[in-house]
């Protein structure tokens, strides 16, 4: 089993939640240092930044790392990559980061500010 913080589509009330609902652990933050973006208001995506101070919120699911291979990681779009992130509590999971050079590509929109996928959704007048 692997711990994986997911922060968009497949959280409470998305359209990919049924796929881990049952690994569920709860809510929880990311530490500070990181940046968020949308993917084309699709999906997000969390950069690491040391030089922020900003913490984004999401879920903890508890998945097998075969359901990581076989369901989720098939259907992460090309911009995501796995990699490990660490949680408000000091602790390391599994996440979908931005990757590598999608950044300096300046096509994803920054959403760090709202702290958020679902609070960034709700601008847009839809739910996660």
């Amino acid at each position: 089993m692997a711990h994986i913080f997911f922060n968009g589509q497949a959280m409470v009330g998305g359209p990919f939640h049924a796929s881990v609902a049952d690994a569920l652990v709860g809510p929880v933050r990311t530490a500070p240092g990181y940046r968020f973006f949308s993917i084309g208001d699709v999906c997000p995506g969390l950069l690491a930044d040391p030089a922020v101070d900003t913490a984004i919120e999401g879920e903890l699911y508890d998945i097998t790392l075969e359901h990581l291979r076989d369901v989720i990681l098939p259907g992460e779009p090309r911009e995501l990559e796995l990699g490990v992130i660490e949680l408000a509590d000091g602790s390391a999971c599994l996440s979908m980061l931005l990757a590598r050079g999608e950044a300096e590509r300046g096509v994803h929109r920054e959403i760090t500010g709202y702290g958020g996928w679902r609070a960034y959704l709700a601008t847009l007048g839809r739910t996660a």
